[in-house]
């Protein structure tokens, strides 16, 4: 029964992990408890059980006496969003070409594989979670305890602002698609290599290749404010 239960669970928090990084769960958006009960056969312990640990890993918020919500994507996270990332990308690709298994390096390569099959043949929600997963392992890679949570809550809001990115809407993108492809390559070598600097430069050139149609996706044209800089809230 117990390892039923686990399943069960298990079952939701994936579903909900791919529901939440692909937006089938906009950012926000109220969780239906007695559906997902139903749906999964869970009673309202267990599903709560995961809606904390999911919680504490920055998919959902928790509210007192209200249910569940997808976490929120705000002017302010967004914001912290662009600051941070290429710094904690930078770190993390630097910290995996010191620490790598030779298990977690072929993780890495499977990981690349289906990243490639993705673009060949899948949907943009396809190369979304292949390539949250390539980014994930090089995650494992690092094995620092205080930088490795920050990293996933990154890859969580990289995955969802980043959808565009995966569902090309002008003649450029899949071209950088195709160099994403050959940089997730270089990055392996990189790591392989153990060569540090090459990895952490290749983090920040990984970074600038999506930024464009991040900024696409978040920023409505008409809205000039530039991410990564604090808006003017003097009064007029």
């Amino acid at each position: 029964m117990k390892d039923d239960a686990k399943s069960r669970k298990d079952a939701l928090r994936d579903h909900l992990r791919e529901s939440i990084l692909t937006l089938r769960l906009q950012p926000g958006a109220d969780l239906d408890e007695v559906y997902l009960s139903d749906a999964f056969g869970l009673s309202r312990t267990p599903l709560r059980e995961v809606f904390r640990q999911m919680a504490g890993e920055g998919y959902l918020d928790l509210r007192t006496n209200r249910s569940a919500r997808v976490s929120e994507m705000s002017y302010t996270t967004l914001r912290d969003f662009f600051l941070a990332a290429p710094m904690i990308y930078g770190a993390i690709l630097r910290l995996a070409a010191q620490n790598a298994t030779r298990a977690q390096i072929d993780d890495l390569k499977d990981a690349q594989q289906v990243f490639k099959h993705a673009l060949r043949s899948g949907s943009g929600e396809d190369r979304a979670l292949a390539n949250n997963r390539f980014h994930d392992v090089t995650g494992e890679m690092s094995g620092n305890v205080y930088l490795l949570p920050s990293f996933n809550r990154l890859l969580i809001d990289h995955a969802r602002i980043g959808m565009t990115f995966y569902r090309p809407q002008t003649a450029k993108m899949p071209d950088n698609l195709s160099e994403a492809s050959r940089q997730h390559d270089a990055i392996i070598a990189a790591i392989e290599a153990g060569d540090e600097a090459a990895a952490a430069q290749l983090a920040e050139d990984h970074w600038n290749l999506s930024r464009d149609q991040i900024e696409m996706f978040v920023m409505p044209a008409a809205l000039d404010v530039p991410l990564g800089a604090a808006p003017n809230l003097k009064p007029a």
